[in-house]
């Protein structure tokens, strides 16, 4: 049995990660690192683990205490963390933040999709980011083939409110997100730096223009990802490259239709679906923004690094209803 810590167990991702390692069974958690909620039950501030667990936050952090430690702080904040702390020998770390994403300071990128390998003999792992993960998979199959077009690859995505993080804002609270919808950060999003690394490792000096519109959904959770690009591959061809890329790949689904979010939404798969129209090639994917978007990748990267089965704890239900 392996222990695990948290840093920054307040946040949507840290409930998340709990309700996954409470009921993994290769894990126990060591503790729950909260300076705020110091002292009181983790189930005040996650209510849906009432009755799955007795846990208290801690203000302490006793890293020679565990086996692999997950920073679930906000960007910047891991970079702090280590300046204040030294990591002990052996000790595990998975990075939900972007701090590490560009693989500085011995960290690797855990997309397992592309680098299960090298997350296997890995002590430290930046986990992607959501947006990322669902960008990356509608794009790696034409990557890996040398197939990314010259030219404009353009991508609509709209993504739930907990993408946002706990602390309401202006765009995240209730009254005004409910029944709206809006754009964001149009064709600058922070993503498109990690996506762009993974790409170019696959298909070096490919001229892909990734043209990324974000979309603020109207829904708590999930992200649908809307792929159009130039393609000579037909609708055969592309429907077998991509089931052949993700064959060994246990939570990249692709469907030979239409996918929806709630297919997705509550697990650890992104639903992938592909069709020709014309010279485009349009390319849809689904995922939880919570999940394979962040903690399910963050424990199915665990897994991996721990030498368990990647799907260990993982298999979830979607929301179907």
């Amino acid at each position: 049995m392996n222990k695990a810590g948290i840093i920054g167990g307040a946040g949507y991702t840290a409930g998340e990660l709990l309700r996954l390692l409470i009921n993994h069974p290769g894990v126990e958690i060591g503790f729950v690192h909260s300076t705020s909620n110091a002292g009181r039950p983790v189930t005040d501030v996650h209510g849906g683990l009432l009755g799955e667990t007795d846990l208290r936050f801690s203000d302490t952090h006793p890293l020679d205490e565990v086996d692999v430690l997950f920073l679930c702080q906000g960007h910047g904040k891991s970079t702090e963390f280590w300046a204040a702390n030294e990591r002990p020998a052996g000790l595990k770390v998975i990075d939900l933040a972007q701090d590490f994403r560009d693989e500085s300071n011995g960290y690797v990128y855990g997309l397992p999709e592309v680098n299960i390998d090298r997350i296997k003999g890995a002590d430290l792992v930046a986990n992607p980011g959501c947006f990322a993960t669902a960008l990356q998979l509608s794009l790696l199959p034409l990557a890996a083939a040398g197939l990314l077009p010259e030219g404009d690859v353009n991508i609509t995505a709209l993504t739930g409110s907990t993408g946002a993080g706990v602390k309401p804002g202006a765009t995240t609270h209730f009254s005004w997100r409910n029944d709206n919808i809006s754009v964001y950060k149009p064709f600058t999003h922070q993503h498109l730096k990690e996506i762009g690394m993974t790409l170019e490792k696959l298909q070096p000096g490919n001229k892909a223009r990734l043209n990324f519109v974000p979309v603020r959904g109207d829904f708590p959770r999930g992200i649908f990802a809307i792929t159009t690009l130039d393609s000579p591959l037909s609708q055969d061809e592309a429907v077998e490259l991509y089931h052949n890329f993700y064959a060994d790949a246990p939570f990249t689904v692709v469907s030979d239709n239409p996918v929806d979010l709630k297919q997705a939404v509550n697990t650890n798969k992104a639903v992938i679906h592909v069709e020709k129209h014309g010279d485009k090639l349009l390319i849809t994917c689904a995922e939880d923004n919570l999940l394979k978007g962040a903690s399910g990748q963050a424990v199915q990267n665990m897994n991996i690094m721990l030498g368990y089965d990647q799907t260990l704890g993982l298999r979830l239900k979607p929301s179907a209803f």
